[in-house]
């Protein structure tokens, strides 16, 4: 089964995108004709400006820092962009559960790539996009477009944040004050997760799981026993996370499905083939061996009603864990099964889904291409062309 044709286009140009969000980084909302996207400084005189609503489930933020200054804010339901939260190439996008703004963790320059470095919280405005405060944090974060770098937790009150300096650590900070709180020092794990009434998890070099409880003056520190090997056969770090229910869902190079429930005392589940899931033969380890494999920038998406992942997945052998997917399958993680399989014409790096009960899909394509689709037809909705990218985020409950 192939993706169908399209059946909507963004109304506006890529360059007329990048003309309206580096003037004014504003909502937009109209077409644009090309004569007026000509000089990308100067403001388009057909552009209006107005305020966005509060963020919605049907959106869709695109990181892309590599080609413009921050990460694009598309409408599922229409195909059309609204705005753009500035951000630097190193950084990381959060969302308020309120809805009232947007966080970036980021770390700049003085001068472009030397000078003073500067790491904090950037505070956007969610209604006009516009700079609201930056809350300094120490540390070296220097890590961008991971999806779980920089987390909410405690319904918008505090912040986590992977820091690389040299070794892993994370800088707690309270939102509601706008201020940090101390730095925990965690060597060798990375991956935040928010565990309710305790502070975090996070996926460790020696094949755990740690939990750190974050009250007190010195926080407490616990490591589940090694359930996967770090070396042999990784977690990718896009894994799915439901905050209600306090489950995680990870996926191995391999394809090993793992299920944990968080908590203060966190519980691990035996592993499962997605291949073996979907009727073809688990892949291994082995040098030349060529088997089904999930892989992408980011392969996972989890829609948290249903219980279903999808998983970019190709044909390879192993440690081509960052080969695009030419397929995407949706696996019924519960009934540990595979229940569609949908060809890729344009291979795709990473996948998203909308927390929606008529939940779109989200495709960053190889050609530049973001394909949204149905998630339950997999009929193509709108095909936006230059507006792929890095990380793809969703709003979560």
């Amino acid at each position: 089964m192939k993706m169908k044709k399209v059946q909507g286009k963004s109304s506006l140009s890529a360059r007329a995108r990048y003309t309206a969000t580096a003037v004014s980084a504003l909502a937009l909302l109209g077409s644009v004709p090309a004569a007026h996207a000509a000089d990308p400084l100067q403001p388009d005189p057909e552009l209006e400006a107005v305020t966005l609503s509060a963020p919605k489930p049907s959106w869709v933020f695109v990181e892309r820092g590599f080609v413009v200054p921050g990460n694009s804010i598309y409408d599922t339901e229409t195909g059309k962009m609204l705005g753009m939260v500035e951000a630097s190439t190193l950084s990381d996008l959060s969302i308020d559960p309120a809805g009232k703004a947007y966080y970036v963790s980021e770390s700049i320059w003085t001068k472009g790539w030397r000078g003073t470095r500067q790491d904090m919280i950037t505070v956007y405005d969610s209604a006009t996009l516009k700079l609201k405060t930056e809350i300094a944090i120490p540390g070296r974060i220097l890590i961008g477009g991971r999806k779980f770098n920089f987390v909410i937790a405690d319904e918008g009150k505090t912040a986590y944040v992977y820091n690389l300096d040299p070794a892993s650590s994370v800088n707690v900070v309270d939102l509601a004050k706008g201020k940090f709180v101390k730095k925990i020092e965690l060597p060798g794990c990375a991956s935040l997760m928010p565990v309710t009434g305790v502070g975090f998890s996070a996926l460790c070099s020696d094949g755990s799981l740690a939990t750190v409880k974050t009250a007190g003056a010195k926080p407490e520190i616990t490591r589940s026993a090694p359930f996967f090997s770090a070396t042999n056969d990784p977690i990718f770090d896009n894994f799915g996370y439901d905050g209600a229910k306090q489950t995680a869902v990870f996926l191995t190079y391999t394809g090993q499905v793992y299920t944990a429930k968080l908590g203060a005392t966190p519980t691990i589940s035996e592993p499962f083939s997605i291949q073996a899931a979907a009727g073809v033969s688990p892949a291994d380890t082995k040098p030349l061996d060529v088997h089904w494999y999930p892989g992408a920038r980011q392969g996972l998406a989890y829609h948290l009603g249903t219980g279903h992942a999808f998983v970019l997945m190709h044909t390879g052998e192993y440690w081509t864990h960052k080969e695009s997917g030419t397929e995407l399958w949706e696996l019924d993680v519960a009934a540990k099964k595979v229940v569609k399989r949908i060809p890729l014409e344009d291979p795709a790096s990473a996948v998203a889904v909308t927390q929606e009960p008529n939940a779109k899909l989200i495709l960053s394509g190889e050609s530049g291409t973001l394909h949204i689709l149905d998630a339950k037809t997999f009929e193509e909705k709108f095909k936006l062309e230059k507006s792929a990218g890095g990380v793809l985020r969703t709003l979560e409950p």
